[in-house]
């Protein structure tokens, strides 16, 4: 029987929302981290005042072994063989064309879009009885409609709501008005149901009791869209896990405090992203310490996101330092997932001895290294201390980084630093959450509502969104052709949402096919290949023909001026 992952879930404690407004405890950022993105690994600290409640044993495995320098040789274990049970990228036919609208509706289905509108018609007649005009029956079309201005708010940003209708040279915005009228999307916007209003009723007498769902809301949706997640897309070998805020000033025990983050009230979500590309593959809604957490939140919140049968034997998982713990890579290792992250030194089963430890005045670029069976436990000096652990990685194989440091003089210069493998793919495959944070950030369509369930709805359509603009990505590469930007696919949805625009697929493919560079990110070549001209090494490959190349306008362009010849 295992023990904890971590001392108790107080690594990470985000408030209560609460009825008033009260002092929100201190809490206190331990960092072991890089300068730049290691510095990720952000420290959850205990409440204020507080010490740990256990002091974690010395391994005894661990205590009359001493940490290793770069001199002396680390034995890695074999690289991960990558089988993915599926074809990586999207579930789809790569031959076929879809439409914006068509990729939109893997997530929104028409059975999904159905329910909803049975749902608000039910909501909408009850609530207008004994009112002057009764409830207005919504279809799947009024429903597409609707959403097709959720999703334009999203492009085109005002104050308020209302302000989209108005008649005026301030704001003459004609599309909306072509779509809804201002009344009926209100009335919708009110009525919106996810879930049949008498269940919701009978979940609510439950409140206070073990049987009482606080997702019950939005459950249809919820276990919809999760199940679309990871139904069309394979991700990468690499992926990560990392915590998602959804902004909200709804009143709701779901809602959380982070004061770390940069959006520090909204509900709290756990999420497994492409490293590469940033699709959102899986997540789930944090619904406060009701949840069961037999071995620390961290370690749980993992393991219900890996789906080992899914992902099939060999992926790579990163994350920081509120889920690294060695208890969590062994089992990960049990399932066939190899794993990366910083680490703090106050998990149980980190190594604690202090013998041949770097001193604080270390040099930078400075490695010291511990190998515990299948784990690696990486010491590195940067601005600051970077603890690593890994079940791939090998403690140093010759890479450098380049850094500025200054001089007695005050001159400052350009150095190389010896860094370790797992802070260097731990740097690179971390992100995924990020990326899909940024791509949701640019265009989201949240709007201020006194109903929690109603900013998930919205947090939905821009996951599905997304989503579909990702899996638009991979197809129009898989048949050579440009895709859309975000932006332009927004605006493709909005006109096939509303019915305003024939659904058209991607443009074709021109008779000059566009080649742009991109860096290569393959980890088995370390980012760099061979040029196919000058046979030199190289970070960057066209993005169309994947041909690794130099870049520059001698190579890079003549060759394919030259139809792939030189």
């Amino acid at each position: 029987m295992h023990t904890r992952a971590c001392d108790t879930d107080e690594d990470w404690n985000p408030e209560p929302s609460p009825k008033r407004r009260k002092r929100p405890r201190k809490s206190s950022s331990s960092s072991s981290s890089e300068s730049a993105a290691a510095t990720r690994g952000r420290g959850r600290g205990k409440g204020r005042g507080r010490r740990s409640q256990s002091v974690p044993a010395v391994s005894p495995s661990t205590s009359q072994v001493s940490w290793h320098n770069v001199d002396e040789d680390d034995v890695g274990p074999s690289k991960p063989v990558f089988r993915p049970a599926r074809e990586l990228g999207p579930q789809l036919v790569k031959t076929a064309s879809y439409t914006a609208l068509q990729l939109f509706q893997l997530f929104f289905s028409a059975s999904v879009l159905q329910t909803i509108v049975q749902h608000t018609n039910s909501f909408g007649s009850r609530n207008h009885q004994g009112r002057d005009k009764a409830w207005q029956t919504i279809s799947v079309e009024d429903l597409k409609s609707y959403l097709a201005l959720v999703v334009y708010m999203g492009l085109v940003k005002v104050s308020s709501v209302t302000d989209y209708w108005r008649r005026s040279q301030v704001y003459s915005i004609p599309l909306p008005a072509k779509i809804m009228s201002c009344r009926k999307f209100l009335n919708i916007t009110n009525a919106l149901h996810l879930r049949d209003p008498q269940d919701d009723d009978e979940n609510e007498r439950k409140k206070g009791t073990a049987s009482y769902d606080r997702l019950g809301k939005i459950k249809p949706l919820y276990d919809n869209m999760r199940d679309a997640c990871r139904t069309f897309f394979h991700p990468s070998q690499n992926i990560s896990i990392d915590e998602r805020m959804v902004a909200s000033k709804a009143r709701s025990g779901l809602k959380q405090y982070m004061k770390n983050k940069p959006t520090k009230w909204g509900y709290n979500l756990f999420v497994l992203a492409d490293s590469l590309s940033g699709y959102t593959c899986a997540f789930f809604v944090y619904q406060g310490k009701s949840m069961p957490s037999q071995n620390g939140l961290s370690y749980e919140s993992v393991m219900s996101l890996i789906d080992e049968k899914m992902l099939g034997a060999g992926s790579k998982l990163y994350v920081d330092n509120f889920y690294t713990s060695p208890m969590l890579f062994r089992d990960l290792l049990s399932k066939r997932i190899w794993a990366c992250g910083t680490i703090r030194p106050n998990r149980i089963g980190f190594p604690k001895t202090t013998t041949n430890r770097l001193p604080r005045n270390a040099p930078r670029g400075s490695i010291q290294w511990l190998r515990e069976d299948e784990l690696l436990f990486v010491e590195w000096k940067d601005t600051r201390e970077v603890l690593m652990c890994s079940t791939f990685n090998k403690a140093y194989e010759g890479d450098t980084v380049q850094r500025r440091i200054k001089d007695n003089d005050g001159q400052w210069s350009q150095v190389y630093v010896p860094i370790p493998g797992a802070v260097l793919d731990y740097n690179r495959f971390m992100g995924g959450v990020d990326l899909s944070d940024a791509l949701i950030g640019y265009y989201k369509v949240l709007h201020k509502t006194r109903k929690w369930y109603r900013t998930f709805f919205n947090h939905f359509v821009d996951i599905a969104v997304v989503n579909a603009f990702i899996l638009h990505q991979h197809l129009a590469r898989e048949k050579k052709e440009r895709p859309l930007t975000q932006k332009a696919f927004r605006e493709t949805l909005v006109l096939e949402l509303a019915g305003l625009e024939s659904a058209t697929a991607a443009p074709p493919a021109s008779s000059v096919v566009c080649h742009n560079p991109k860096h290569i990110t393959d980890d088995s070549t370390a980012g760099r290949r061979k040029c196919t001209l000058c046979h030199q090494k190289t970070p960057v490959m066209c993005a169309t023909c994947e041909v690794s190349l130099c870049f520059l306008p001698k190579r890079f362009n003549v060759w394919h001026a030259q139809g792939g010849k030189y």
